[in-house]
């Protein structure tokens, strides 16, 4: 079955305090684009491409070497917005779309195989990648049917209730979702949200909402979804990625 790979690489990364894009700061002397790009290059997919916004020249500059179609997102209206901004390279495309944030570095490919052969074998719409946190703080969190563990939606930290809080199963912020079902919901997403963004989340309670299924796979290192939005957690990866 086809395969495209479309990375989120358009925020600014405002609390890296520097100026320049979140996803070229370097980790070990790599930009840390580079390193999603190059999980990416392993899966060998049909087609990639780049969502760029926040000096979109230096993103492009810097991942010249690679084999992608880049995009601009330009305003940043969420993650939902950056998807539907890839839509005309995609509209003809059959098969699954592969969603990864430009600044998680750490996600490994074979996890990534198992993500997307599981999302087949489920005979699935839509399949998110979850972890289960000791701290889930910042994160959106699963929200599963209680009797048959369905994903009914993801929620975003901003906009849960107390309750949906205290769930310690997260969005990883990456998706395996039929390219069909993906745009076809995104024409459907809102921004009536506590940030007025076009999220990329809604898609999965819509897809769940037409029938479709939806299903999660848990990573077994919750390391591996963490994404770099400061200093500190460069530091961090930087050390993670010196073992593996």
């Amino acid at each position: 079955m086809a395969l495209a790979i479309l990375i989120m690489a358009a925020g600014k990364g405002t609390r890296m305090k520097s100026d320049l894009p979140k996803v070229l700061h370097k980790a070990n002397g790599k930009p840390v684009i580079n390193y999603v790009l190059d999980t990416a290059s392993s899966l060998h997919p049909d087609k990639t491409v780049l969502i760029v916004g926040h000096q979109a020249e230096k993103v492009i500059d810097a991942t010249r070497s690679y084999q992608v179609i880049s995009v601009l997102q330009e305003p940043q209206l969420g993650t939902g917005h950056a998807v539907m901004q890839a839509e005309p390279h995609l509209e003809a495309f059959a098969g699954d779309v592969l969603i990864l944030s430009g600044d998680a570095p750490l996600v490994r490919t074979a996890t990534l195989e198992k993500l997307i052969a599981f999302h087949r074998e489920q005979r699935a719409a839509a399949t998110v990648l979850t972890a289960k946190l000791d701290d889930p703080a910042g994160y959106g969190r699963i929200i599963r049917n209680r009797v048959s563990g369905e994903v009914l939606r993801i929620v975003e930290e901003k906009d849960a209730s107390p309750e949906e809080r205290l769930v310690h199963e997260t969005n990883s912020g990456i998706y395996v979702i039929d390219a069909k079902a993906l745009f076809s919901a995104l024409k459907e997403i809102r921004s009536d949200n506590a940030q007025r963004e076009y999220y990329l989340t809604d898609v999965i309670g819509i897809c769940f909402g037409r029938g479709e299924k939806v299903s999660a796979w848990s990573v077994a290192d919750p390391d591996e979804i963490r994404g770099i939005n400061t200093p500190e957690q460069l530091r961090e990866a930087e050390i993670i990625l010196e073992q593996l």
